[in-house]
C-alpha cells in the first residue's frame, strides 16, 4: 500500500539516484557539487524528504549533459506533485488548505486530497455513493454519519467542510475535468432519506452542465460490468502522461498504482464502462426522473 506524494517522492528519488549513477558520482560527491550535505542526497534519493523544484534543478544541473529535456520536465514536475504548493502562511512557507486538518484526517486521505488538488482531470467509476466532489452538503453528512458511526457531531462537520473544499478544484482557473460513471444503484440508494437524495439528484443535474464534468449512468439493464470489481479513480496530470495514478479505496487504506501496465489496463476498463453507459444526456433525463419520484 503506497501513499500519493510518498509514492512520488519515492519514484523521483529513484529517477535521480539513476541519474546520479549514470554521471559517475557518488552522493557525497553529488552533494559537495551542489553544497549540500550528503544526508540530503540520501534522503532526497530515498524518498524520505520531500525537494523543491529549484533544488532539482541545481541537482540536475550537477548531473550535466546526461539529463534529457523531457526527463528534466519530468523530474520537475514529480518535484512539484510531491507537494502540491497552496498559498503562503504567516511564516512565507506553501501551505495547503487540508493542512489545517492534519488532527482529523488520516496521511492516506491527506495524500489523496493533494493528488486530486494537482491533477488536471479525474476519471472514475462508483458502484455505491455519490463521488465526493459531486455531493451536496446533506448527502456528504449522511454518508459520514453512515461509513463512521458513532463519531461526535463536531468531527462529523469537519469532514464535511472537507469533503465540500474538495469541491474548489471544480471551480478553479482551470478547472478539473471530470468523468463519472454512476452505477443506477448509487441514484436509487436512499441515503439521508427521500428529501436529502432529491436535492443530491437534482445537483448531480445541474453540476452536469458544467462544460468540464462528464456524467454518465451506468443502468442496471447493462447487467454484470468491469466496474464490478470496485470503485476506482484516474488521475492525469499536466504535461506529463508518466505522472498518471489510479486509486483505489479499501476499509481502511487506498493502493496507489502507477506502473504503465495498470495504467492501460484501468483506462481500457474505464472506456469499456463508459460505452456501455448512458450517454451524458440520457444519463441526466435519468437522473432527473428519479429526483422527481424521490
Amino acid at each position: 500500500m503506497q501513499h500519493g506524494p510518498a509514492v512520488r517522492r519515492r519514484k523521483l528519488g529513484e529517477e535521480l539516484r539513476a541519474l546520479r549513477d549514470r554521471s559517475g558520482l557518488t552522493s557525497g560527491e553529488a552533494a559537495r557539487i551542489a553544497g549540500w550535505h550528503q544526508s540530503k542526497i540520501s534522503r532526497i534519493e530515498t524518498g524520505r524528504s520531500g525537494v523543491k523544484p529549484d533544488d532539482i534543478r541545481l541537482l540536475l544541473d550537477v548531473y550535466g549533459e546526461i539529463v534529457s529535456p523531457r526527463q528534466r520536465a519530468l523530474l520537475e514536475a514529480l518535484s512539484a506533485s510531491a507537494s502540491v504548493p497552496g498559498p503562503a502562511d504567516g511564516s512565507g512557507r506553501s501551505r495547503q488548505w487540508w493542512h489545517d486538518y492534519r488532527g482529523l484526517l488520516p496521511q492516506e486521505y491527506r495524500d489523496f486530497i493533494s493528488l486530486e488538488a494537482g491533477a488536471r482531470s479525474a476519471r472514475t467509476v462508483e458502484l455505491s455513493v455519490v463521488p465526493g466532489l459531486l455531493q451536496t452538503p446533506g448527502y456528504a453528512r449522511a454518508v459520514t454519519r453512515a461509513a463512521l458511526g458513532g463519531l461526535p457531531e463536531p468531527k462529523v462537520d469537519a469532514l464535511v467542510e472537507v469533503r465540500l473544499a474538495r469541491q474548489s478544484v471544480l471551480r478553479s482557473d482551470p478547472p478539473l475535468e471530470l468523468s463519472a460513471v454512476l452505477d443506477e444503484a448509487v441514484l436509487r440508494r436512499q441515503i439521508g432519506g427521500p428529501g436529502v437524495m432529491a436535492e443530491q439528484l437534482g445537483h448531480l443535474v445541474e453540476v452536469a452542465r458544467l462544460p468540464h464534468v462528464r456524467l454518465q449512468v451506468l443502468p442496471f439493464s447493462v447487467g454484470g460490468h468491469l466496474g464490478l470489481t470496485g470503485p476506482f479513480v484516474i488521475f492525469s496530470f499536466p504535461n506529463i502522461a508518466d505522472l498518471d495514478v489510479v486509486v483505489l479505496d479499501h476499509l481502511t487504506s487506498s493502493l496507489y498504482l502507477e506502473r504503465k501496465e495498470d495504467l492501460e489496463a484501468y483506462s481500457a476498463a474505464f472506456r469499456t464502462i463508459q460505452a456501455h453507459a448512458l450517454p451524458p444526456q440520457d444519463s441526466s433525463d435519468l437522473i432527473s426522473a428519479l429526483a422527481d419520484d424521490a
